[in-house]
């Protein structure tokens, strides 16, 4: 899938796994609550990150000043002191071999690529595909790109597919335990409140991945954001993926207090 694979707030600059071992970051460098745990599934393990909007920010990143990013250290680069309240950030949407989106994708209220709604092959053309959306007051929502209004104007969105949960329901063409099996990564929704970022530890099947989502964290709607390339810095927790040739970021901070 190499063809598809697959700012910040102003105060942010708008900035925008593989075979390596992931990068060690020193979880005492910071107080920022946890956000990151593992759960066994089917003998599979994933490592699911929470956002809870009532206490984090949640922003979409791709650009730095030469173009994306393509990795945390380039994010890292331009968080400054900042990165004290990152909780977590991981690979969200697929892209071209620009690093750049094949799909819908509005960054801070700015819609930078257009809803992709084309016929084709590999994954993200495996219909149907979704959206992440997430609100000015931080309200998430997943849902079939069919649903998705541009006059909804969400303030940050990516798109990427399959579809991995439809309301309550697994993706029509998704087999319960297929051949394809690879690392994964995927977002769930269980409330406008509550969204689950979740990565595989182990290569695994989309049914499986589905069913994670839809039976232990009882999402109704979940969405793949990618393969292969999956990567998650997990800040308080010590882990950064270091792969380098990422697209979309995501990336949740704890919000910062007010004296």
């Amino acid at each position: 899938m190499a063809a598809i694979r697959s700012s910040l707030f102003a105060f942010l600059l708008l900035v925008a796994c593989g075979p390596e071992s992931p990068k060690a970051v020193p979880a005492q460098e910071s107080p920022t609550a946890a956000a990151c745990s593992q759960r066994d599934f089917e003998g599979s393990t994933f490592t699911v990150c929470r956002y809870d909007r009532r206490r984090d920010e949640i922003v979409l990143i791709l650009d730095g000043p030469r173009g994306p990013l393509r990795s945390f250290d380039a994010f890292e680069s331009r968080l400054g002191s900042r990165a004290g309240r990152l909780r977590f950030a991981m690979n969200a949407g697929m892209y071209g071999e620009d690093g750049r989106p094949i799909g819908l994708y509005v960054e801070d209220g700015r819609e930078r690529r257009a809803i992709n709604r084309q016929r084709g092959p590999g994954n993200f053309h495996l219909l149907p595909n979704g959206v992440l959306t997430i609100a000015a007051d931080g309200r998430t929502a997943v849902l079939p790109s069919g649903r998705y209004a541009s006059s909804s104007r969400p303030r940050w969105a990516t798109q990427s597919g399959p579809m991995l949960v439809i309301d309550g329901r697994l993706h029509p063409a998704i087999q319960d335990n297929g051949p394809s099996l690879h690392i994964r990564n995927g977002v769930g929704v269980d409330s406008a409140d509550t969204a689950w970022f979740v990565i595989s530890e182990d290569a695994v099947s989309f049914g499986r991945m589905a069913r994670f989502f839809r039976d232990v964290l009882h999402c109704p709607d979940a969405l793949y954001l990618d393969g292969s390339v999956s990567s998650l810095w997990d800040r308080p927790g010590g882990r950064r993926d270091p792969r380098t040739d990422l697209g979309p970021l995501i990336a949740v901070f704890e919000r910062e207090r007010r004296e």
